[in-house]
């Protein structure tokens, strides 16, 4: 076997110098890319090079017994509906009753009563009304109890009150795999407490590009580190195969996701084609999956993503030939949100590839009706064999009966059901204490500013200080993490509350001001800042610098400075990122990533004690590279040129301190062409710089900042709307009698002088749902165009393009050499109108005429 020496992070957080088979160097930088005949990179698997496993749990024949029953006796329509999930948005128990799905889901903003602050009882009596629907056989057939699943990711996080642990990028930094099962047992009972018995987690990704909006998904770039965890995560939902408490009533199934090769796509595009050879895919991205299996982990969740262009939800060979065949996988394979509709030939509402390929449950979540009703038919006419259909009822109804889901009864009358002392209990809250101060990770220090010594006066300051939602990111009550208000977070404390409360025990002074506009001179100031939340392709970027257009917080870090205050710069975010400015500008620097609920874990390590003596040491080691430059990702150890600002492992601590020299403040963007974005708003973003501003009448107006937008103005509402992806739409909705505006708005004005002159238009994707009794006007650049005669010409209902040429903006005297507004919708009538993409092109059938 060759072998290769490299460099490795330790369980205990060092590099050393480590042999590796040449398959397993992180990056597989010499692995073939196994081709087509025509050169292309080829998506043919080859199970020979993948490892042959068996499942872990030992054969039960007394429970295959009950399925082969169970099958025999099932109609067809029954057989059919345990392959379909469906959202409880669009789903009610009524429809379990006539259509028996196997499963429902809690998706991201789906919640009782479509209240995203839904308290626990209400979320545990639409559980105990699921179920009650699913066993009713009053009108004959089997009474085959429903899965309930949901997204638990960093905690119960979709639940108020429950205990908010840091997101797994922070998990990985603490490099300690007994904490993190610790944290996975914590989540089952607080799931069990309010009725779900299963959760789509782990995330077993590996994010090899961190411009993608899921890095913070993924416990680390090292997928060593990855596979440790994903043992002790499956072990700790689970229960330990062969253990007394193995899917016991405190414990909940656990889904391995997403399977296969979601950090490895092209450019980190979320959705996107993983462009790497089957070694690759099996060493980097295979690798928490296979320790999950060798867990027992009970579902794989197929992947949005490519393989070498052939999308997963579609891909037999992975699924069926090494997923089922090869690795020994005797669970269920389930689709993500429609991501069956994303196969070649097929749509959100009928897919038959997926099924034949190897997806067992189609996530359907607002298409099962069509999904249910295609599969059935395709069953009926042979396009889906019913030995193929057999084979995935028979994986659902195995991992029902191993979890005991027969006899469990109604989950509020299960062990731990009603219990909702457990949501953020306090041994859950310390747990998650715990896990804040050993996730953060020290990169300056300089002078020794930090401990800080909790006797004086303090400063906290930033954006990110007193927020909840900063510090916990995506995935938090709602899908995106935005929304949300403090009383929302019962069992919480921000960090600035975590500060005020150490400070003020010691004796000293701690004062809260956003701006740093401070009442009092401070001894020294903690700047709280970084990303706002986001989540999946919303949080997708094209480069990994901060606030390179408008540094907002380096400009309070330096008038700190200037004003001769030290500074302590705590960092939220959720990936690496280029800021080498506020690193340089400040005098100490700490990743804290997104900690979640216990904002008091990071005033624990940055506050000594009330004796000076240090409380916590930093003992958070970086588990993603950190970017020398805003251009440079991919960035991963192993891969040819490494050469990071701050390495794989790396993290200072008080016990062995280092200088951190001056940073080069190049951010590698300014010799690249600012070029016009590819869209100023598509799948649901707009890009870096740009953001959605809304308005009354003259009003200035207000940056988007929570969807739906409510009362932020009077004469509109925005909200999200699915179009081709989960919230990738938005729907504006003018309430009429008063004057409304929204539109895009950059930082930076851009130039739109040679697109003109080029032809190009507004190209806009809308669906009207209303017609306009009055004028709309359609802006760019202040300057505005009646759009009312073309929307009249559009049909209500259908999603399609409509296209201003911007020589029309010319000619009405638009300043195109520096514009910053973009799609200014104005209108004093009552409106319903959708938007899913805004972007330069060419003429769309629907186009306005200058004339």
């Amino acid at each position: 076997m060759h072998v290769k020496q490299t460099s490795l992070w330790t369980s205990q957080g060092r590099w050393q110098r480590a042999l590796l088979p040449l398959g397993l160097v992180l990056g597989a930088a010499c692995a073939p890319l196994h081709a087509a005949a025509d050169g292309a990179a080829d998506s043919t698997v080859h199970p020979e090079l993948w490892p042959a496993l068996a499942s872990p749990i030992p054969a039960d024949a007394a429970l295959e017994a009950r399925v082969d029953a169970l099958l025999q006796r099932l109609s067809l329509e029954e057989k059919v509906g345990q392959v379909v999930q469906g959202d409880l948005d669009s789903i009610t128990p009524e429809d379990l009753r006539t259509y028996r799905l196997g499963s429902v889901l809690a998706g991201g903003n789906s919640e009782p009563g479509k209240r995203y602050n839904a308290p626990a009882a209400d979320w545990l009596a639409l559980a105990d009304a699921f179920y009650e629907a699913s066993v009713d056989a009053s009108s004959g057939g089997a009474a085959i109890p429903v899965l309930l699943g949901i997204d638990a990711v960093h905690g119960h996080n979709n639940v108020v009150g429950a205990t908010l642990f840091p997101h797994n990028i922070g998990l990985g930094a603490a490099n300690d795999a007994e904490l993190v099962r610790r944290i996975a047992e914590a989540t089952a009972l607080e799931l069990r407490a309010t009725g779900f018995e299963w959760t789509f987690a782990p995330t077993v990704t590996v994010p090899r590009d961190d411009r993608w909006g899921r890095t913070y998904e993924g416990y680390s770039e090292d997928a060593a580190l990855v596979s440790r965890y994903a043992t002790a995560v499956v072990e700790g939902l689970q229960g330990a195969v062969g253990s007394e408490g193995f899917l016991g009533g405190d414990r909940v199934l656990s889904t391995a996701k997403h399977y296969i090769g979601d950090g490895g796509t092209f450019e980190g595009k979320d959705k996107g084609d993983a462009r790497v050879s089957e070694e690759e895919l099996r060493d980097i991205h295979g690798a928490g999956h296979i320790a999950a299996l060798k867990a027992g982990v009970q579902s794989v969740m197929a992947s949005f993503s490519s393989w070498n262009g052939e999308k997963m939800h579609g891909h037999h060979g992975l699924l069926t030939r090494i997923l089922k065949e090869r690795l020994g996988f005797d669970g269920f394979v389930v689709g993500d949100w429609n991501g069956h509709g994303e196969v070649a030939g097929c749509t959100d509402k009928s897919c038959p590839q997926a099924l034949i390929a190897g997806v067992d449950m189609y996530m359907a979540p607002d298409t099962w009706r069509d999904v249910y009703r295609n599969t059935l038919a395709q069953v009926r006419d042979g396009t889906i064999p019913m030995s193929r259909l057999d084979d995935a009822v028979r994986r659902i109804l195995r991992v029902k009966l191993r979890l005991g889901l027969f006899e469990a009864g109604p989950p509020s009358r299960r062990a731990h059901g009603a219990d909702f002392a457990v949501l953020g209990q306090p041994p859950h809250r310390a747990l998650a204490r715990e896990a804040v101060r050993r996730s953060l990770v020290l990169l300056k220090n300089a002078g020794g500013v930090l401990p800080i010594d909790p006797r004086r006066r303090i400063l906290v300051a930033g954006e990110g200080a007193d927020s909840i939602a900063r510090q916990s990111g995506g995935w938090t009550l709602t899908w995106q993490g935005t929304g949300t208000q403090r009383e929302d977070f019962p069992n919480a404390q921000t960090l600035w509350e975590g500060f005020r409360e150490q400070v003020e025990a010691a004796g000293g002074s701690a004062e809260l001001a956003a701006d740093g506009r401070y009442a009092q001179r401070p001894d020294v100031a903690i700047v709280v800042f970084g990303e706002e939340p986001y989540a999946e392709f919303i949080g997708d970027v094209t480069h990994v610098g901060y606030q390179i257009g408008k540094p907002n917080d380096l400009a309070l870090i330096r008038r700190l400075k200037d004003e001769g205050i030290p500074v302590v710069a705590v960092f939220l975010s959720g990936r690496p990122l280029w800021v080498n400015r506020e690193i340089n500008a400040a005098d100490a620097f700490v990743a804290a990533w997104l900690p979640g609920s216990e904002g008091a874990g990071v005033a624990d390590v940055l506050l000594a004690k009330a004796d000076g003596s240090v409380q916590h040491d930093f003992s958070g080691r970086l588990s993603f590279s950190w970017p020398r430059s805003a251009v440079q990702s991919p960035l991963n150890a192993g891969q040819p040129g490494y050469d990071p600002q701050f390495p794989l492992g790396f993290g200072l601590s008080y016990t062995a301190p280092a200088a951190t020299p001056t940073l080069s403040e190049e951010s590698g963007l300014d010799d690249q062409p600012q070029g016009l974005p590819e869209a100023f708003f598509g799948r649901g973003a707009t890009p870096t710089g740009w953001s959605w501003w809304i308005a009354d009448s003259e009003q200035r107006g207000l940056a988007l900042a929570r969807l739906p937008s409510g009362d932020a103005v009077s004469s509109l509402e925005v909200s999200a709307l699915d179009h081709r992806a989960q919230e990738d739409a938005r729907r504006l909705r003018w309430t009429g009698g008063a004057r409304g505006r929204v539109w895009i708005e950059a930082e930076q004005a851009v130039d739109l002088r040679e697109p003109a002159t080029a032809g190009q238009h507004l190209v806009a994707t809308l669906r009207l749902g209303s017609k306009a009794p009055g004028p709309v006007r359609l802006g760019l650049a202040g300057t505005a165009l009646p759009l009312q005669a073309l929307l009249a010409s559009l049909p209500v209902g259908e999603w399609l393009e409509v296209s201003v040429p911007l020589a029309c903006y010319a000619r009405a005297g638009a300043p195109l050499s520096a514009v910053r507004r973009v799609f200014e919708l104005d209108t004093e009538a009552a409106l319903d109108l959708a938007v899913s993409r805004v972007a330069l092109g060419t003429a769309a059938p629907h186009a306005l005429s200058c004339d």
